[in-house]
């Protein structure tokens, strides 16, 4: 605590500032539709904000003189004189249109979130990074959405490196992300660990900086009919910032209190810096905005004591990893009527996990290279790029925009402090293992128009997408995975594999891909879509969708929406929708093949994962993958009364054919186990379309805003309530009878777990002058998981507080200090054979404990 305590008065003795003076007020276009997310600006300062859903805004300014800078894309930027007013609507007159008012949910550019069917989240991103210690996207999300979830991973191969995260606790890849309305490409990573993400593909979101989103809005409903396959849980949209002639940046450090431990008092360091700047292009409104973001993390350990606990392992915790991103968004006007756009990154991680421990006499190891045993290191290398380019114009009324997105993701493992056992002493101890790749690129184009003269206005939009998806597996080099101790002897007259040291082959910690196991495999999607939005009166608004799509590997689908929205009152809403939904299988889940080692019950096992089209699947009598489909539906209300806002959706959620990853059949079993033998695995796993689920959820958001004397207070508390029930398993013919092998009780608790039955979220922010604080509060409900010995790992609901507090040292220069999980809340220690061989499973806040961090942010 002493550093913090040291910067703290240090900023309580710097510079005053001037008297604040409050300002509050509007921002609309000339119609009068609320603009979400219009930028406030006390011009040259780092002062700033911006509106809500309903268009509004509050500032506090540091002279009754101030000059103030509104601005909105597709808008004229304006600047106000204050001249000592406290209220000031802004009306932002169009402009060269450079980019659409993005608001995920509707394609109507008359219409803001507030007046949306469905429920969306506008988060804006400035406003969480200067309150809270996290800087990741997935983690910022995890504390302010309740509905978002996601958790570190610890000893699960890839999943430590990426992390896995769901919405209303359904898959991971049961949700789209798009980036300025723009698909965004998957990670190439299958998740095969871990407690949540099991047999799914998602989205690295942590690959996007926060320092260029301007902020993130999350659609919590179904809507394949409108985005496409992906997007049955709901959709996230992260808007990219397109300011200019302002600079941002930020340095944060921070490090995690590690109580449990005896031999270090803190560990997890943190670093990470950011800058952001926009410069004019064109002269008529264009702009490039850049991004470049390092972000440096040591790695925690939380080890049990081996004299206490069944379950051992000497490094258990979080990764290490070193993270560097860059960032662009530009528009450049061609006409009044027309503009070209662009925008992408890239993004590199280097990470370094920690695998399970090899004993000292296991026959994993080699005692004359690691007398005392050892505990490999997985090792990645992720290079995540994408761009997007595209014309928006206007051609006889309608808005068009011709667009293609491209986007990549290649994971390169590598395994350090290691050993291949067959190689004996001459082994070496590193292994290039290798890896995966996935690419995507799609071709757009989409029209909307809106009809003032129909009713009281009508939104009509159509648009065609081609879409192109590659998967490579790529070997790594031959002593990764290679048993050097069999060979090929004659007996009885029959060339045979005999294995003549007993020691398994390739890397300890992560055996490496085989070039048996390569695979360079494409598809593509061609989807049409139609989308009308009717305002029947200026209460009632119905909307509708049908979108079709043809995929080259397992044929065509169709799926449609309806919602409505109906104003009871001008500040009483009562909202619902319904609809069909899918999701294709990804090409991992239906290529993915590997070798690798698992513990089960503390023992190494070697396991196969057979792609979903190989001999020994098809053998077994499981078919060929097919799509998810899902029928949806949601039921909710929006009011508004002076400062008090609150939004409450029931929701529900129906999904056939979910695609899991089975459990294990040993080589023991009579119908695979010659074959598994002949292999040399221990195990197969396959993916399957198992069984079908039902979710019932609600999610509740209340905020209460007020300003008093020099005062500002915002209060908000957010709930997410869901409850998932699971149909029965579906096996092959061939394996009826082992449903509780193919998809057993601990598959189904790990399923069951995507996100606790219940996550509340308690948030208060004050302001007063120079001085800022926050406090957060955040309830994670009880999760149950079955371990290796068939107990049920019963994780308490447990609560977590974080506080900061902020000081503007100047008009410019902004200080924040604070922790996250204050009290050094653990999830409920277990001491039987978890997932992850650690004290814990990755459930609820982690286990990290507690965290300090402090942040200086400069705007100019």
């Amino acid at each position: 605590m002493r550093p913090l305590l040291l910067l703290c008065l240090l900023a309580l003795g710097g510079p005053a500032l001037a008297q604040s003076h409050p300002l509050t007020g509007t921002v609309t276009a000339e119609d009068g539709t609320p603009l979400v997310g219009a930028n406030v600006l006390e011009v040259g300062t780092m002062n700033g904000t911006s509106t809500d859903r309903d268009g509004r805004y509050s500032l506090r300014l540091s002279s009754p003189t101030a000059l103030v800078a509104f601005s909105y894309v597709g808008f004229e930027r304006q600047e106000v004189a204050v001249e000592g007013r406290t209220t000031l609507d802004v009306v932002l007159a169009e402009g060269v249109d450079l980019g659409e008012a993005v608001v995920v949910g509707s394609r109507s550019y008359n219409r803001s979130a507030v007046d949306t069917p469905v429920a969306v989240d506008i988060l804006d991103v400035a406003e969480l990074t200067n309150d809270v210690g996290e800087v990741e996207v997935n983690q910022l999300l995890q504390y302010a959405a309740p509905s978002f979830n996601a958790n570190r991973q610890s000893g699960a191969d890839g999943s430590d490196h990426v992390d896995p995260a769901s919405l209303r606790g359904l898959g991971p890849d049961q949700t789209l992300v798009l980036i300025n309305g723009k698909r965004r490409h998957q990670s190439s990573l299958i998740n095969i660990f871990g407690s949540r993400g099991r047999g799914n593909t998602g989205t690295d979101l942590n690959a996007i900086p926060a320092a260029a989103i301007e902020r993130i809005e999350i659609l919590r409903d179904g809507a394949s009919a409108q985005y496409g396959s992906d997007a049955i849980a709901g959709v996230i949209n992260i808007v990219l910032k397109d300011d200019v002639d302002v600079l941002t940046a930020s340095a944060s450090g921070g490090l995690h209190e590690a109580s449990m431990r005896t031999d270090e008092s803190f560990d997890g360091e943190q670093a990470q810096v950011s800058a952001n700047y926009g410069v004019p292009v064109g002269g008529r409104g264009g702009f490039l905005n850049l991004t470049f973001d390092y972000l440096s993390k040591g790695r925690t350990n939380r080890p049990a004591d081996p004299g206490e606990f069944a379950i051992y392992r000497r490094q258990f915790g979080d990764a290490e990893l070193r993270n560097f991103a860059g960032f662009f968004n530009a528009a450049a006007p061609l006409s009044e009527q027309a503009s070209l756009y662009a925008f992408g990154g890239l993004n590199y991680r280097d990470t370094d996990a920690y695998a399970w421990t090899r004993e000292p006499d296991s026959d994993r190891n080699v005692p004359a290279i690691y007398p005392d045993g050892f505990d490999p290191r997985i090792l990645s290398a992720i290079t995540d790029a994408s761009v997007s380019t595209g014309l928006r114009t206007r051609l006889h009324g309608w808005d068009v925009d011709f667009n293609n997105t491209f986007g990549s993701n290649r994971f390169h493992y590598f395994v350090d402090g290691t050993l291949n056992a067959s190689l004996l002493e001459r082994s070496p101890t590193r292994f290039d293992a290798g890896g995966f790749r996935l690419s995507q690129n799609t071709t757009g184009v989409g029209a909307s128009r809106y009809l003032g003269t129909v009713l009281n206005g009508m939104n009509v939009a159509f648009g065609t997408e081609y879409r192109l998806e590659n998967y490579e597996i790529f070997a790594g080099e031959e002593a990764s995975w290679r048993n050097y101790g069999v060979v090929e002897m004659v007996v009885d007259g029959v060339v045979v594999p005999v294995d003549t040291l007993g020691r398994p082959g390739g890397a300890q910690g992560f055996p490496g891909f085989r070039p048996d196991n390569e695979v360079d495999e494409t598809r593509t999607n061609l989807a049409g879509y139609v989308d009308v939005e009717l305002d029947v009166t200026p209460q009632f608004l119905l909307a509708g969708a049908v979108r079709g799509e043809h995929y080259s590997d397992f044929g065509n689908t169709l799926t449609a929406r309806l919602a409505t929205r109906y104003a009871v009152l001008p500040n009483l809403a009562f909202r619902g929708a319904v609809g069909t939904g899918f999701r294709a299988p990804s090409l991992a889940q239906i290529y993915f093949n590997s070798t690798f080692t698992d513990f089960v019950a503390g023992q190494p096992v070697d396991k196969l994962i057979a792609r979903n089209n190989s001999p020994i699947t098809r053998a077994l009598g499981i078919p060929a993958l097919k799509e998810e489909t899902a029928r949806t539906a949601s039921l909710g209300f929006t009011a508004a009364y002076g400062p008090f806002t609150a939004t409450v959706d029931g929701y529900y959620v129906a999904i056939e054919d979910r695609i899991v990853l089975t459990g294990a059949f040993g080589d023991d079993d009579p119908d695979i186990g010659e074959e598994l033998q002949a292999l040399g695995v221990g195990a197969a796993q396959f993916f399957t379309n198992a069984l079908d689920t039902e979710t019932l959820g609600l999610d509740v958001i209340l905020t209460y805003a007020t300003t008093f004397g020099r005062n500002d207070l915002r209060l908000s508390l957010a709930g997410n309530f869901n409850d998932m029930e699971l149909g029965e398993v579906r096996t092959s013919p061939q394996l009826a009878g082992k449903e509780d092998i193919y998809f057993g009780a601990r598959e189904q608790a790990f399923l069951l777990a995507s996100a606790p039955p219940s996550k509340i979220n308690l948030t208060l922010d004050y302001g007063r002058g120079p001085v800022s604080t926050n406090v957060r509060l955040v309830r994670f409900g009880e999760v149950t998981l079955i371990d290796w010995l068939d107990t049920e790992d019963v994780y308490e609901a447990k609560l977590t507080a974080d506080a900061s507090l902020g000081f503007e040292l100047s008009e410019a220069v902004r200080l924040t200090i604070g922790g996250s999980n204050l009290f050094d809340v653990y999830p409920t220690m277990q001491d039987t054979e978890t997932e992850t061989g650690g004290l814990w499973d990755a459930v609820q806040m982690g286990f990290s404990g507690r965290f300090y961090f402090a942040r200086l942010g400069v705007r100019l």
